[in-house]
């Protein structure tokens, strides 16, 4: 993890873009860094959830736009960046937001499409996103890179290890690229949240049998969700702060959100 010396990114002007925008954090976040004066490329497979959440932002009055894209394809990427910069002129912020979980019945049981996907939606498509930005953000003059990762990725998470698998990938890929500040003045960071109430956990839940799910709910009523716009709100302090690159912070339920150090092999 770096950090620099302390300023505040101004988002009036800048152009962000979105994936998963369709729902849950991502729209929380597109219209978080919208209301903040930033126009928002809102990328999705789901065309409904995605002109929705593009109207949500010009409804409170800030400049958006819809693509449709499927993440797990290169082409996809490639054109959403394109969009991005054919619409609004560049692009500054890219939110890595999409995500979903392996479902159940959980590795090794749970059918290798199912698993595929995951990794191709959680972890390969977080990479080429990045590959694809940083050459658009290049030409802004620099940028930042949010990805979304989860507390699995730094904990033992024996609920869905193939998810957990990718989010601890995520954070490998964040703390990897802390060199693109020095290089290209492109910040890349992720936020690890706990549970978060959108549809992605019940959707789960309503998978899980019985007795997971009674499991999964036990641990809930001790720790409680928390909501996508608290998740938003970590998004935009890392798109404003300046000084940090590498950097990866959990957000959890009851505390402060906070910066997870780099584990040492001494």
């Amino acid at each position: 993890m770096g950090r620099g010396p302390r300023s505040e990114m101004n988002l009036e002007g800048r152009v962000a873009l979105v994936t998963g925008g369709g729902s849950g954090i991502g729209r929380a976040t597109a219209a978080a860094l919208g209301a903040a004066g930033t126009a928002i490329v809102v990328a999705d497979i789901d065309d409904d959830g995605g002109q929705a959440t593009a109207r949500i932002v010009e409804e409170a009055g800030g400049r958006a736009a819809f693509v449709r894209t499927d993440v797990t394809r290169w082409e996809d990427i490639a054109a959403m960046i394109s969009f991005a910069e054919q619409t609004f002129g560049r692009l500054d912020i890219l939110h890595n937001n999409a995500g979903i979980n392996a479902g159940w019945p959980r590795f090794p049981e749970a059918p290798r499409e199912r698993w595929d996907r995951t990794v191709a939606i959680n972890l390969w498509a977080v990479i080429a996103g990045t590959q694809a930005a940083v050459p658009a953000m290049r030409r802004a003059g620099g940028g930042v890179i949010v990805n979304m990762a989860s507390l699995a990725g730094l904990v033992a998470y024996d609920v869905d290890p193939i998810y957990a698998a990718t989010k601890h990938g995520v954070v490998g890929l964040t703390r990897g690229l802390a060199f693109l500040r020095e290089e290209a003045n492109i910040r890349v960071n992720c936020i690890c949240p706990s549970f978060v109430d959108t549809p992605l956990p019940r959707r789960r839940l309503a998978q899980m049998p019985p007795e997971e799910r009674e499991r999964w709910e036990a641990s809930l009523a001790r720790i409680p969700m928390i909501s996508a716009e608290e998740v938003a709100d970590a998004v935009l302090e890392f798109v404003r702060d300046d000084a940090l690159a590498g950097a990866v912070m959990a957000v959890t339920h009851g505390r402060p959100r906070y910066l997870v150090p780099v584990p040492s092999l001494q």
